[in-house]
């Protein structure tokens, strides 16, 4: 008698999709509060970090800094739409943000011409020369899947630019310590908690999904290297549409 077995094909990335931790009560009536004056800087420590910030909005917007072409761009994660100001030249603006709050009477809200909740929502059609990413990266629980979907809506020049901060590495987890010790007094909450629910993927775990999604990564660190800094850029180029779409199609045969 014939046994026929079957083997479960080993996923690509088997850490994915994440799952976010729940959040106490306590957190959860602070939660949007918080969020939103973390992301304006409305605090001593968060001032600071803003401050910080600086550099991975303008690592983002290196490439169109002095150009005066109009580069179609799509912004992953656009929060209080902080980054515009750093984009002047860009007319074609893009945005995907379902968190609508953290934008709400922002004047740069006549600039974005289409705002989606999910990158799903975005028609196969429509291209982009940019598609960038300013500390969100960590926060998404299906990152892979993101990355691949967004290679679908990029020009066979376009390019990918994400900053992140460094979770993961001991220069992070020392620099969230001053963060940390305000919010403490602040709300009388450990604020690695927080950060457990919020930062469900490393510094290194994003840069392997962009490094297996493209043919060119180019990362630079604010800080000594990447092990000893606050803060990662990653350029990814030459985006490879024939993984994003296996990997997708991976994905949807196991649903």
């Amino acid at each position: 008698m014939d046994h026929k077995s079957t083997i479960k094909k080993k996923s690509l990335f088997p850490k994915f999709p994440k799952v976010r931790s729940i959040l106490p009560p306590a957190y959860q009536e602070i939660y949007k509060l918080h969020y939103k004056r973390n992301r304006e800087g409305d605090t001593s420590a968060t001032s600071i970090s803003k401050q910080m910030e600086l550099w991975l909005h303008k690592k983002v917007a290196a490439d169109v800094k002095n150009s005066k072409e109009d580069l179609t761009t799509l912004e992953i994660g656009a929060g209080t739409l902080n980054q515009l100001i750093h984009e002047p030249n860009i007319k074609t603006y893009d945005i995907i943000e379902p968190f609508r709050e953290l934008f709400k009477g922002v004047k740069e809200i006549d600039r974005i011409r289409k705002i989606y909740d999910d990158i799903s929502e975005i028609p196969l059609d429509k291209k982009y020369k940019r598609i960038t990413s300013v500390a969100t990266f960590e926060h998404i629980l299906n990152l892979p899947e993101v990355v691949a979907k967004s290679i679908l809506h990029m020009d066979n020049e376009a390019c990918m630019r994400t900053s992140i901060p460094n979770e993961g590495t001991i220069m992070w987890k020392l620099g969230t310590m001053v963060t940390g010790f305000e919010f403490k007094k602040m709300y009388g909450l450990e604020y690695d908690v927080l950060m457990q629910h919020e930062h469900v993927n490393t510094a290194d775990e994003i840069e392997s999904v962009l490094d297996y999604f493209f043919d060119s990564n180019i990362a630079s660190s604010y800080g000594i290297n990447k092990s000893f800094s606050f803060y990662r850029f990653i350029e990814s180029k030459n985006p490879n549409k024939e993984k994003a779409e296996q990997y997708l199609q991976s994905i949807s045969s196991r649903t």
